[in-house]
């Protein structure tokens, strides 16, 4: 075998992995990256975030295009194709996963297909080949959690990774899972005319946002039956039998779509073989995004901390600098958030009750959007709020809530405002343009 030596290797090219290879090479360092798919770009660029938006992009066009009335514009007999959204999908995602691969080649790193395996703390076999690195990143990512499930072996049961490879859409389809995966995916499916039903066993969808807002978008996801304080208890060949509130009941299902969360990838790395401390939960690391084994990082899913690609991207970008010397930190307070539901619900920090609970004195302020001439001009009646949790003692923003229009434009400034600490009446003299939504932000601190 040929061992091949390089200063950094990573192994996974989605957007945590990526985004460290970019960085790194840009400042010169010899970087590997290994993936064992056959496209860069991770889950998030081939089958999740990219890809779910375009196609939610599509089915908001063709939604708006059947309300538009109350706007002054009539369309007769809109149709939408899921063939040609489809293949729109694919070449958004065929462009971007070409551009992953320029930014790896204009930066000198060098790609490789194939399966990694630790065989110390400084090399990985590949394709029965050794590479060796003074600086190892794990990148793995997450998978689907499959439930055990009586039926869910049987062939119309798929998971998110599965669901674009549909011909096309269901008449009934039933989501086992009131997740963020499962809420957008109702939305989508929802919107283009399918029968949907979401299963959620817990009192509420999305159990760690805020109540209220929460059951404000599963109240505007009105074209959806959600139920909650429901378990899936088997799955037939044309039905899903659950039980609610001790009773048995039923949905129609031609298309079952299990979104009951996702795992980090620990499996099949050979962790063991360098001692390495992780769990079901994830591979252990600290702020620095260092694990117990010197020169191992690990960044993004597979560290269980904040399963989102951005923070992926900025744990990336942490672990590449820690390597460089650099100080820098992993902060998890100010990493937004989106569902991109139709209408979106975006938010930052911590809610009410996460705040008491850190034994924090509160501030709370409310506001409906359709006070905002923006929103309104363009949303009407859609529901739309916005919330703001303040520490009383310090005036600082502890977190933000928006539902409503394209908020997930928006919460980025709520991210800025909590990284740089600023007190309320910082927040107030910042001047937002206006007509905007943004401006709600500022508003409904005004009401502190």
């Amino acid at each position: 075998m040929i061992d091949k030596k390089y200063d950094l290797i990573i192994i996974g090219a989605g957007p945590g992995g990526y985004l460290a290879a970019e960085r790194a090479g840009a400042r010169g360092k010899k970087v590997l990256i290994i993936e064992k798919e056959k496209t860069l770009g991770g889950v998030c660029l081939n089958k999740g975030c990219i890809p779910t938006k375009t196609l939610l992009n599509s089915a908001k066009i063709f939604y708006k295009a059947q309300h538009s009335e109350m706007y002054g514009v009539t369309v007769s007999d809109a149709k939408y194709d899921f063939e040609k959204a489809i293949a729109w999908k694919s070449k958004v995602v065929n462009l971007m996963t070409k551009g992953v691969a320029y930014k790896m080649k204009s930066n000198n790193v060098t790609t490789l297909y194939g399966e990694a395996k630790f065989v110390d703390k400084n090399r990985v076999s590949v394709n029965s080949e050794l590479y060796s690195g003074d600086n190892i990143i794990i990148a793995t990512g997450s998978s689907p959690i499959a439930i055990p499930i009586e039926g869910v072996e049987q062939p119309h049961v798929i998971t998110s990774d599965e669901v674009f490879n549909i011909a096309e859409p269901p008449q009934n389809l039933v989501i086992i899972g009131g997740g963020v995966i499962g809420l957008e995916f109702a939305s989508y499916f929802s919107m283009i005319g399918v029968n949907v039903a979401v299963l959620e066993m817990l009192p509420e969808v999305l159990p760690n946002v805020d109540s209220e807002i929460a059951k404000l978008l599963r109240t505007s996801l009105s074209d959806c039956n959600i139920l909650t304080n429901v378990k899936a208890q088997r799955i037939e060949k044309d039905k899903v039998v659950y039980i609610k509130d001790g009773n048995e009941a039923n949905c129609d299902a031609d298309l079952v779509l299990l979104a009951t969360g996702r795992a980090p990838n620990v499996e099949r790395l050979g962790l063991e073989n360098i001692n390495i401390e992780f769990s079901k939960n994830g591979i252990n690391v600290n702020d620095k995004m260092e694990t117990n084994i010197p020169n191992v990082f690990a960044v993004g899913d597979v560290t269980g901390k904040s399963l989102l690609a951005h923070s992926a991207y900025r744990m990336g970008e942490v672990a590449v600098n820690t390597i460089l010397g650099a100080s820098d930190k992993m902060r998890y307070n100010a990493v937004p958030w989106v569902v991109y539901t139709n209408p979106e619900l975006s938010g930052i920090g911590l809610t009410e009750v996460q705040a008491k609970k850190e034994g924090y004195t509160i501030k709370v302020s409310t506001m409906q959007l359709r006070a905002n001439g923006r929103f309104y001009a363009e949303h009407g009646n859609e529901k739309g709020i916005v919330k703001a949790i303040v520490d009383a003692d310090t005036d600082l923003l502890l977190g933000l809530f928006i539902l409503g229009g394209v908020s997930s434009e928006v919460i980025h400034s709520a991210a800025i405002i909590i990284e740089a600490e600023l007190r309320v009446k910082d927040i107030k003299e910042i001047i937002f343009p206006h007509p905007t939504v943004s401006e709600a932000i500022k508003d409904v601190l005004w009401e502190i």
